[in-house]
């Protein structure tokens, strides 16, 4: 891309060389005022096209330490200084052109040699613009877009100027200092005009209407509960995004991923020259139910809870819990660690709720085991088989693994309940089994147990 927009800086450079030497040279043979007015807005262009080229040699240069956003605001300066000219040339072309009008002096010799150089120059600058508009959309070149402005301002005057000598021919040779004015306005104009659009992007305004397209892109993002903050800002032919949104603070982090690469491919398929930034801020929502609540604040902490029970009281809230610990702990640390759980909950439910947290030994999670011999593996097996049937509705115990560990036996299995029977019930049955095998069979440190619906009897 740099490449391109070298090119059609140094080709605008030698176009700007070829003009103002025609015009100047065909301006001083007539005298005509528009002409030579004209050529030296075509040597203000040979300076700011050579400006652009130098300016986006140094925009093109990547981000570093003390650059973070890039150098591509160096093509803004460019344009700025350029306006600057444009201001400058527009002050002393009014001003001669009021003078040549108050004095009545001018005289214009037209030769066809001048009308040739002003045909000439409008066909290069219409060339040069249609090309650097092009190159200068195809960038986002500010500086590109600043030299499409002046040829598209060259090729006006030009006409101008000619309809000047036209005048002229037929007898009003004023005509040429009235036209200089309004080539001076058209100037003025074309400079406010890019002053205020290179200054826009110096403050760091955002592109007009972009920031309402881009808030519409994203309403439909799921997951995202609200768009907090959109900032934009213009760096040369970049365009950086800052996207901050609300999401659930239960959101699983691989999901706030997902949802931060769908923002950045929706502004991306839309600009793509946007460089994008999302930030998530974790928001607690209506819907949120306490034990949603109380699972998101021991997952913060770490510590695995199961069985909450939420009571709603007349004037309080009573959650109770059981809490995993590790079981080598001492009962002080443990308690340390379930009433800072407790403290967590209230801050988050209000400091009136009652919170009593069971301290449970926590199964360690990954042990060296082996498969046990098939003696102690059948002899469980037998065991779980007459139990269930003492205890009634657990049928087909199946699929019965044994493994010792150095801290005891691991008992997996499989079973059936009927498949109307409530998980509540169900879980009831299997502890009451799991109670009985373990107080027949003291080595068995865990049994995890697999139910699953009776078949039905054509299956």
């Amino acid at each position: 891309m740099s490449n391109a927009k070298e090119k059609a800086a140094l080709s605008s450079i030698l176009a700007s060389v070829v003009i103002t030497i025609g015009k100047g040279g065909a301006g001083l043979a007539t005298g005509s005022l528009a002409l030579i007015s004209d050529a030296a807005h075509s040597l203000l262009d040979v300076a700011a096209t050579t400006m652009t080229w130098l300016a986006i040699r140094a925009a093109a240069k990547p981000a570093d330490e003390e650059h973070h956003y890039g150098h591509g605001k160096i093509e803004s300066i460019a344009a700025l200084a350029e306006t600057a000219f444009l201001f400058l040339l527009s002050g002393a072309v009014a001003v001669e052109g009021v003078r040549r009008l108050w004095q009545d002096t001018a005289t214009i010799e037209i030769h066809w040699a001048a009308i040739a150089v002003l045909l000439v120059s409008i066909a290069i600058d219409a060339w040069r613009w249609i090309t650097l508009n092009r190159v200068a959309k195809e960038t986002g070149s500010e500086a590109l877009a600043a030299d499409a402005l002046h040829f598209s301002s060259d090729l006006i005057n030009s006409v101008m100027v000619l309809l000047a000598f036209g005048a002229a021919a037929l007898g009003y040779p004023e005509a040429d200092a009235l036209v200089a004015l309004g080539v001076s306005v058209f100037i003025a104009i074309a400079g406010y005009r890019l002053a205020r659009r290179t200054l826009d992007t110096l403050l760091d305004a955002a592109p007009a209407g972009m920031t309402l397209t881009i808030r519409e892109l994203l309403n439909d993002v799921p997951g995202v509960v609200a768009i907090d903050d959109l900032r934009l800002r213009r760096a040369g032919t970049d365009l950086f995004v800052e996207v901050a949104i609300a999401v659930a603070r239960t959101m699983p982090l691989d999901r706030l991923t997902h949802v931060k690469e769908m923002i950045s491919a929706k502004i991306n398929n839309v600009f793509n020259d946007a460089r994008v930034t999302v930030s998530a801020t974790p928001r607690a929502l209506d819907e949120e139910t306490i034990l949603e609540r109380v699972l998101l604040i021991a997952a913060k902490r770490r510590v695995p809870v199961h069985h909450v029970t939420v009571q709603n009281l007349a004037d309080r809230l009573s959650v109770s819990l059981d809490l995993e610990v590790d079981g080598h702990l001492t009962l002080g640390e443990a308690h340390s660690i379930a009433s800072q759980l407790e403290f967590a909950i209230q801050e988050e439910l209000g400091p009136t709720t009652e919170v009593e947290t069971h301290i449970e030994p926590l199964v360690v999670s990954s042990l060296t085991g082996k498969d046990s011999d098939e003696v102690t593996r059948t002899h469980i097996a037998d065991a779980l088989v007459r139990h269930a049937a003492a205890i009634g509705e657990i049928t087909d115990i199946h699929s019965v693994r044994v493994r010792e560990t150095g801290h005891g036996l691991i008992v997996n299995y499989h079973c059936r309940v009927a498949p109307e029977r409530d998980v509540t019930s169900v879980h009831e049955l299997v502890d009451r089994l799991e109670h009985d095998l373990k107080s027949e069979i003291k080595n068995i440190l865990r049994i995890v147990s697999h139910t699953e619906p009776v078949r039905p009897a054509n299956s």
